[in-house]
């Protein structure tokens, strides 16, 4: 009869996610994993069959879950429009200038470290992009229908060119905390929907 798991998993997700997002996933040992979570390897292995590489994909999907909607604020309602897009810019770039910030986003770390070799952590990243996206195009259609922006803003091809904006943003950032360098790159962003 197997012994009764002596944790939880989901508390166990979260240790490991903070680790992976600090260190990145090839930087991150399951030594390091064992040490944040203080769950031996064969309790890890057991709970999460495939090992660092399974423990990673499901911290992703639970970063997804419950980091991300806090980031996104009121940029997700759908009554959303130019104020919330532009506090969720000003919001990345306070974070960016916080030593916290400085870690940036698990989805772009992943995207960067491992998004061309992992189809799998890929297809997190899409999503998670593709719902940005959404809610960015849905702030920029509202803000449009209210006279926030010029009427032949395209809310679709701009929400992908603020993607990348905000995507950038945040390597930058990592790279150069600069307040009036990001400052500047928002400002810019911003400029060519007025």
């Amino acid at each position: 009869m197997p012994r009764p798991r002596e944790f939880e998993p989901d508390v166990v997700l979260d240790q490991a996610m903070l680790r992976f997002w600090w260190q990145g996933y090839r930087a991150t040992s399951i030594e390091d994993l064992v040490k944040a979570t203080g769950v031996k390897p064969g309790s890890l292995y057991s709970a999460f069959p495939g090992g660092k590489r399974t423990l990673f994909l499901r911290s992703l999907e639970r970063y997804s879950k419950l980091v991300v909607p806090q980031k996104l604020g009121e940029l997700a309602a759908p009554g959303a429009s130019l104020g919330a897009l532009r506090g969720y810019f000003d919001g990345l770039v306070s974070d960016l200038l916080s030593p916290e910030g400085r870690q940036g986003c698990l989805l772009v770390n992943t995207a960067i470290e491992n998004a061309a070799e992992d189809d799998e952590a890929a297809a997190v990243v899409r999503g998670h992009l593709a719902r940005l996206e959404q809610c960015m195009a849905t702030a920029l259609r509202n803000a449009r229908d209210t006279g926030e922006v010029r009427a032949s803003v395209d809310p679709a091809g701009s929400a992908k060119l603020l993607v990348a904006t905000c995507q950038g943003l945040m390597v930058v950032g990592k790279a150069n905390p600069d307040g009036a360098v990001l400052r500047a790159i928002v400002d810019n962003a911003f400029a060519v929907l007025a």
